[in-house]
């Protein structure tokens, strides 16, 4: 609730005098599932909107769908609004950027490769398709480099969404059984508060 604040302040102090990021490139390399846009988001929060997306992306890159909206609704502890986002950013250069909240770097080293290689980070926050893409994609990364065998204490789903915020190195230290600090932790209760909504919304309930 306070970054939600604290964002929110900085719409208002930076708002008008904030400059923009770059415009995004006219083409895409991808097209849109849905013409769902950020900007919705204003309107309607809820993660589950972008469901379609979701199956979709998380289709092409061979993850669970669950996965991917729960933790959707794990990010979305502030306002996806696309000028918020870029104010903030001005202020913070290293903050994360879409409906999924990836950083530049995660998101440089996982387009490499892929149909959205020639998609630019500054476009997440007005393209939530994208960041799906992007999201189920590092997902599938971090799927790769998990450990066959783990201690047992957390589902493989549940590992992912670690890794997904805690990096792929403390993603293996939770899979040989290292405890998550504080922060860790409560991202993973609130993953496993949003697991039964997001299957449902992706037809799986």
């Amino acid at each position: 609730m306070r970054r939600y604040l604290v964002l929110a302040c900085v719409l208002v102090l930076a708002g008008c005098s904030a400059t923009p990021g770059p415009a995004a490139p006219a083409t895409s390399a991808t097209a849109p599932v849905t013409s769902t846009s950020a900007s919705d988001g204003a309107v309607n929060p809820d993660p589950a909107k972008f469901a379609p997306q979701v199956v979709a992306r998380a289709r092409e890159a061979g993850v669970d769908p669950q996965l991917v909206l729960a933790i959707l609704y794990n990010e979305n502890y502030k306002p996806h609004d696309p000028q918020l986002e870029r104010a903030w950013q001005n202020l913070k250069p290293d903050a994360a950027f879409g409906v999924a909240n990836m950083h530049r770097a995660t998101y440089e080293q996982t387009r490499r490769g892929r149909s959205f290689a020639g998609r630019d980070w500054q476009e997440l926050p007005d393209d939530p398709d994208l960041a799906i893409q992007a999201e189920s994609w590092y997902l599938h990364d971090l799927a790769a480099q998990l450990p066959a065998k783990h201690s047992g204490q957390y589902t493989t789903g549940e590992l992912l969404a670690l890794g997904y915020n805690a990096g792929p190195g403390n993603m293996k230290a939770f899979a040989r059984g290292t405890k998550p600090g504080t922060q860790v932790q409560t991202y993973l209760s609130d993953l496993r508060a949003n697991w039964a909504k997001a299957g449902a919304a992706v037809g799986k309930g």
